[in-house]
């Protein structure tokens, strides 16, 4: 008897350890097929890590409808039955997620290698990202909810706190109430199309791309490689420079202060001369105008174009430095000068 008692957890421990390990290579092996056979989508390949969530929740499926009826640890029956249903649920929710993340990633990657739209491949980008997070967030309070709702302590705390649930309710919104707004702003720039992953932005004078967008911050990473972390609900609330919106296409200018003598038709030409020799310029546009004057300078405007911000950025620094060379190498005369003379005297008063 003694002998049953202990064989009899063994063999059904080892039997669902073995069908576990059976059933997870089968899957695996499926699945690669699947894979081989559908090259055309990534999803069978993303599913595949799927696997070990899958052998955790039917290994404790198993134990979980035979521990008592095998004896483990019948002294502690019900620390095993909870300590397997906590493990069930939250393994469930694990493979969850994981199947929801492969399904949503898979389709994304079908999309972004079929599109040409490098603004519409961004907007799917930031949409996909915030469902993810979205489907992480639900599946996760429903797992705790479920894990927390087998203790009896906690279902009677919970049916008490239902008797006071609109009380708690005002509480918990009032309390949330910068939590809820974020929330709700994270959902409306993913669908409402005003900022996506990517796009290059100018917020509280940075300028930088979005690097990240979650359901309640956003990630900025400027020029020098730092990071500014901003809540969601600023670019619903404030305004701000949104330079990838309806292209990525740029326009920058060059503003020069030089003398009044200054060669601006020579100017145009070299202007011209080194967009050529520029590879960031896009070659949409440029020109070259005076668009100011004071009594001892005048303003002189480049403009120049380029495929995105970074380069419109470059082109513009490299037209700067090498005007402003060729300015001096050839025509020093044209840079601003400052005039001194000796002070005129006033008059002397008449005498009567």
């Amino acid at each position: 008897m003694e002998m049953e008692n202990v064989l009899r957890p063994v063999t059904v421990i080892g039997g669902s350890l073995v069908i576990t390990l059976l059933a997870g290579w089968v899957l695996d092996l499926l699945l690669r097929r699947a894979d081989a056979r559908h090259h055309e989508t990534p999803l069978w390949d993303q599913l595949r890590r799927c696997r070990v969530p899958f052998q955790i929740v039917l290994c404790t499926a198993l134990l979980r409808g035979s521990y008592r009826s095998s004896r483990i640890l019948p002294q502690h029956a019900d620390g095993v039955g909870r300590t397997l249903t906590l493990t069930l649920i939250a393994s469930t929710a694990w493979l969850l997620v994981r199947i929801a993340t492969a399904i949503v990633d898979s389709g994304y990657a079908r999309y972004a290698s079929g599109s040409r739209d490098a603004a519409r491949v961004r907007r799917v980008r930031t949409q996909v990202t915030l469902i993810q997070r979205v489907v992480t967030a639900v599946v996760s309070v429903v797992a705790v909810s479920a894990m927390l709702l087998t203790f009896p302590a906690m279902r009677t705390v919970g049916t008490s706190m239902l008797a006071s649930a609109g009380v708690l309710g005002i509480v918990a919104g009032v309390a949330a109430q910068s939590s809820l707004g974020n929330l709700f702003a994270g959902l409306q720039i993913a669908f409402g199309d005003t900022v996506r992953i990517g796009d290059t932005v100018v917020v509280d004078k940075e300028w930088g791309t979005v690097e990240e967008i979650t359901l309640t911050f956003l990630m900025v990473r400027t020029w020098d490689e730092r990071r500014i972390t901003m809540p969601v609900s600023y670019f619903t609330s404030k305004p701000y420079e949104n330079w990838s919106r309806g292209g990525a296409q740029m326009t920058g200018t060059v503003f020069l202060h030089l003398d009044h003598s200054a060669p601006v038709d020579l100017m145009r030409e070299q202007l011209a001369q080194i967009l050529k020799e520029t590879p960031e310029w896009d070659g949409r546009a440029s020109g070259l105008v005076v668009t100011d004057t004071t009594p001892n300078t005048i303003e002189v405007r480049a403009m120049v174009t380029a495929k995105d911000a970074d380069d419109v950025w470059t082109v513009r620094c490299a037209v700067r430095e090498r005007l402003i060379a060729w300015l001096v190498a050839n025509h020093p005369y044209a840079l601003p000068r400052v005039t001194t003379a000796d002070a005129l005297r006033p008059p002397a008063p008449r005498r009567g």
